[in-house]
């Protein structure tokens, strides 16, 4: 294997944390970049002192900080974003300024580097309105947030850097990632780590609407071997491509909530009581999830290897003992 120097740009967060983690056991370089808006130090306590590993605070709407950050980088793995639907939503201009307008600035600075690998996050949220089960990535439909908008933007930025300059981009379609460090804090949490939070404090979890809502729910170690994979892939038909990144099943948020309560009960009893409440239905989000992954399969041979219910048994643990 040949060591390189990879940045991360968002290395600090729930997936980042995870990828440099990856990427430092591989034997390579890793320079993190990160300015812990949405992020937490504490997610890469672990790494401080480690070989290889560098740490840059900075931020992707900073074009200086966007240069300084690819120098001498041979691959970059882009993963900063503001997340969440519904914060898109509530303000549009922050999540446009830093998921287009910072993911612009990354990859112009990375084609005027000279860097030739691009890896980046995309996101489920530009199915839109698309009905088709499963998902596949030639089909999409209409957006329904400004986050997806912001999603899309970035691959067709990506697709024109490729067949403008050559720049070996990997789009990767995230479907609702889950695991350790991702944070049940504040009002744009995720499903999981918001349910699992809730129940460890005897509270009702909330669903938004009437819960038949499906998704694919994907462990993060599937993710972080899909940007394995993209970052080693060598098939030419890959660049300029986007792929979806899911374990390829899917379950109701009902159903989601049973297997998180039976899954907690042998930790805590009291939570067998613990029933679900229901919200209005939030706007933006897509009704059902469901990924075809065969071309990821196919061109960057990603397998994912973890299910929900395996993926549960890994994370909860760490909810118990970090939020239990």
């Amino acid at each position: 294997m040949v060591q390189r120097t990879i940045l991360v740009t968002g290395g600090a967060g729930f997936i980042g944390s995870h990828v440099c983690d990856a990427l430092l056991a591989a034997g390579h370089r890793v320079r993190c970049m990160d300015n812990f808006a949405t992020s937490k130090r504490s997610n890469l306590d672990h790494l401080g002192g480690v070989e290889g590993f560098e740490l840059m605070e900075g931020d992707i709407r900073e074009t200086a900080d966007c240069e300084q950050a690819v120098k001498g980088v041979n691959v970059v793995v882009h993963l900063a974003a503001l997340g969440s639907v519904p914060r898109s939503i509530a303000d549009p201009i922050s999540s446009h300024a830093v998921n287009l307008g910072g993911f612009l600035n990354v990859l112009q600075a990375a084609q005027a580097e000279g860097v030739q690998r691009f890896v980046f996050a995309s996101s489920s949220s530009v199915y839109g309105d698309s009905t088709e089960l499963p998902k596949r990535e030639e089909n999409i439909g209409k957006p329904l947030s400004p986050y997806a908008i912001t999603k899309y933007g970035n691959e067709v930025y990506a697709r024109l850097f490729h067949r403008l300059h050559g720049m070996r981009t990997i789009g990767l379609r995230f479907f609702n990632v889950f695991g350790e460090r991702q944070d049940p804090e504040g009002p744009y949490a995720a499903a999981i780590p918001r349910f699992i939070k809730a129940f460890l404090a005897h509270s009702s979890p909330q669903i938004y609407g009437d819960g038949l809502q499906s998704r694919d729910f994907t462990y993060v170690a599937n993710a972080v071997e899909a940007v394995i994979k993209a970052v080693n892939c060598a098939e030419e038909r890959a660049f300029g491509q986007v792929f979806n990144v899911a374990y390829g099943s899917r379950v109701t948020l009902l159903e989601l909530v049973d297997a998180l309560r039976n899954a907690l009960v042998s930790i805590d009893p009291a939570v067998a009581g613990v029933k679900a409440e229901h919200a209005p239905e939030r706007g933006g989000d897509i009704r059902d999830s469901l990924a075809d992954i065969t071309k990821a399969r196919e061109v960057l041979g990603f397998s994912p290897k973890i299910d929900l219910q395996q993926g549960l048994d890994r994370a909860i643990p760490w909810y118990v003992a970090n939020w239990g």
